[in-house]
């Protein structure tokens, strides 16, 4: 349920609509009951299967297999082509007969932040995305701040990465049932008029920076958080009682994938004020289902939002909250939504699955040489 499964799903999902001659073998040393991946499987037929660890020995060290012993799998099913969607590689997959690999880079924010990081971690990541980044046949970013990222951090040759964007689910586009949106307000206790943003709630992704806004706004202005909570959401609600801001204050976890286009679809603004990301898919979520966005500059952001929507230092709260007084009137709103859809139509899924498809093209035709 991470930004990199949604990544998965999309890509996965993209490539069997659109390429449907095909077959997927999805490897996953987890394979168990998950709605979202049954969904893409059902809706695919027979062109995406989910394989994992064929002993119980591997099942229990599915790490390891992912790792390492997942090799002798590619060989025996006959993989063609092996992509690594979570920016890793087995070890030793360049030394594989006939099997061409492509790894995608989402972000390197932990070389950008270390401080959000714990020491090994930083370290575990930067060997395996090091490493993945010189064993790849091709190397897939997301953006290109997170392609200048790569090339800078593992001195990788820049025509051995593609930026290919990703989209979002379709269900943001689509119309949301006026009776879905009143059982979806209720559920929630959304309030009448708020901002919303959706996300881990880290210290990353800066939502102290959004409550902080709230104090220079009208007193019927709240701010809605959704997603998963780390200690950060204390600090947050902390501030919040602090300054007397606790009652504009919902913090909503565990919020189903079904509801999440409603609560959108409920809001009158979209705040993401990330101090780094290596793209950005709930700004492309909140333009589609009609919202203008307010992020912070300093990444990539700019790049899903596009030149129409506003963009704020992420240490200013006084510049956040007039850019989102600007957002919320309503000759400027639709200005932004307008000219917002219009920019994040190149982020279908079509045009994904195309680019994706073209670099698999591209290493077979070197495979069969």
């Amino acid at each position: 349920m991470t930004g990199l499964g949604n990544y998965s799903r999309f890509v996965i999902d993209s490539l069997a609509q659109h390429y449907p001659d095909h077959s997927y073998v999805v490897y996953s040393p987890r394979v168990g009951a998950n709605p979202r991946i049954d969904a893409v499987l059902q809706r695919n037929g027979g062109r995406v299967s989910l394989q994992g660890p064929r002993t119980a020995l591997w099942r229990r060290l599915g790490s390891l297999w992912r790792t390492r012993a997942i090799c002798a799998d590619l060989l025996r099913d006959g993989i063609g082509i092996f992509h690594g969607l979570s920016g890793e590689l087995p070890m030793g997959i360049s030394r594989l007969q006939g099997v061409r690999s492509v790894v995608t880079i989402n972000d390197i924010i932990f070389r950008h932040l270390p401080r959000h990081y714990h020491f090994i971690d930083r370290h575990i990541y930067d060997y395996k995305f090091r490493h993945a980044c010189h064993e790849a046949d091709l190397i897939i970013a997301v953006s290109e701040c997170t392609k200048r990222d790569v090339v800078s951090f593992y001195g990788v040759e820049p025509d051995k990465v593609r930026v290919i964007y990703q989209g979002c689910d379709e269900a943001f586009a689509h119309p949301i049932d006026a009776a879905l949106k009143a059982e979806v307000r209720g559920l929630y206790r959304l309030p009448q008029r708020f901002v919303l943003q959706v996300g881990t709630i880290e210290a990353r992704k800066n939502a102290l920076l959004s409550l902080k806004a709230l104090r220079h706004m009208p007193a019927d202005v709240h701010l809605v958080l959704v997603g998963r909570t780390t200690a950060y959401a204390d600090t947050v609600a902390r501030y919040a009682d602090a300054h007397g801001l606790a009652g504009r204050l919902h913090v909503l976890h565990y919020v189903p994938f079904e509801h999440l286009p409603a609560i959108y679809a409920c809001a009158d603004a979209f705040a993401y004020p990330s101090e780094y990301e290596g793209f950005g898919i709930p700004i492309i979520e909140a333009i589609n289902a009609g919202l203008p966005v307010v992020a912070a500059t300093g990444s990539c952001l700019e790049e899903a939002g596009g030149p129409a929507q506003l963009y704020v230092p992420p240490t200013d709260d006084e510049a956040m909250a007039q850019a989102l007084l600007q957002a919320l009137d309503p000759d400027r709103r639709r200005q932004m939504v307008a000219e917002g859809r219009a920019y994040v139509a190149r982020f279908a899924p079509d045009s994904a699955a195309r680019q994706v498809m073209e670099c698999y093209e591209e290493l077979m035709r070197t495979r069969a040489r």
